[in-house]
């Protein structure tokens, strides 16, 4: 019995420990998809609503509550469109317009969107939401066109990555 009880509490001590390594891992997923249909590019990120409620409240201060508050989900909105930018091959900045946000269980998603234009041959990445708070954070970026697919990854130091459209080459920019 006393062996049976201590696997049982050292399976639980496990998952908890699990859990809470788990969560220490600041990462965020974007999808940028080319919707030929609407002309748009459609901006989809992805963020754990317990980090942007950290977030909130290291920048702005006050208890936060995003699950619960779609003033809190616009601020945290707003602090993304500042950090994530898309430029073309020329280095103009494509305007995005927010589109909405959504809880989903323990997710925040953020959505924008951007007229296709009409010539596109590379795409910049700037992604830098919750970098500046937390050096170990990750965004993954991934950019869908044509039915091909490229990823860039934001971490430690990488500043913009440009994605040539057409092919899955991605280049670093310190």
């Amino acid at each position: 019995m006393y062996r049976q009880s201590l696997w049982i509490v050292s399976l639980l001590l496990f998952a908890v420990t699990t859990d809470a390594l788990a969560h220490q891992a600041k990462e965020s997923v974007t999808r940028v998809l080319f919707n030929n249909r609407t002309g748009n590019i459609e901006v989809m990120h992805r963020f754990l609503a317990h980090d942007a409620e950290h977030a909130i409240r290291q920048i702005f201060d006050g208890n936060p509550d995003v699950l619960l508050s779609q003033n809190e989900r616009e601020r945290f909105t707003r602090y993304v469109s500042e950090r994530f930018t898309l430029r073309d091959q020329d280095g103009t900045e494509l305007p995005l317009h927010a589109v909405g946000n959504e809880i989903d269980g323990a997710y925040l998603w953020i959505y924008f969107e951007s007229a296709i234009p009409t010539t596109l041959k590379s795409l910049t990445v700037t992604h830098d939401a919750l970098r500046d708070l937390w050096p170990a954070q990750t965004n993954l970026v991934t950019v869908e066109r044509n039915g091909e697919t490229a990823s860039a990854l934001f971490a430690k130091g990488a500043e913009s990555i440009t994605i040539e459209l057409g092919s899955h080459s991605a280049a670093q920019t310190p």
